[in-house]
């Protein structure tokens, strides 16, 4: 498994492409486990606190992340609510290597899929957390943080 990036123009339409509902029934719990594993080694090894699946050439909708200590691993995510607030802040992405950019973001998020058993789950997030998933979300949507981008 490798990072997807912009610079190659076949990636980077692939990485804008909206992504398909994962399918539980497609994978045993080993291989979601294998996929948890490799994604979240793939995204420390990168120095990354997110990855979604489509980011290393899987059209699912999955991602991981760790903010503050706590990791995740959601699937089929969705937010189903956003704050008033917005905080701009500087953003990267491990698919575009060495760009940063200001983005805006609403401060506080609800979002909403699955944890690794197909259970499903709701998250109330703030701060950095709901930066990470608005940001990953985006991905599995086909955007990139480069659209939002205010001021690099």
């Amino acid at each position: 498994m490798r990072i997807l990036t912009i610079k190659n123009k076949e990636e980077e339409k692939f990485l804008r492409r909206k992504t398909k509902p994962f399918d539980f029934a497609d994978f045993s719990k080993k291989e979601i486990g294998d996929l948890i594993k490799g994604m979240r080694s793939i995204m420390k090894e990168s120095d990354g606190i997110g990855l979604a699946a489509n980011q290393i050439g899987f059209d699912f909708s999955m991602f991981v992340g760790e903010v503050d200590g706590k990791f995740y691993a959601v699937f089929n995510p969705g937010i189903i609510k956003t704050s008033k607030g917005f905080e701009m802040l500087e953003e990267g992405c491990l698919s575009v290597p060495g760009d940063f950019g200001e983005v805006s973001r609403s401060d506080k998020i609800t979002l909403i899929g699955q944890d690794r058993n197909g259970k499903k789950i709701k998250i109330k997030a703030w701060g950095l957390l709901a930066r990470m998933f608005q940001h990953e979300v985006d991905h599995l949507n086909g955007k990139l943080f480069l659209d939002k981008v205010k001021k690099q």
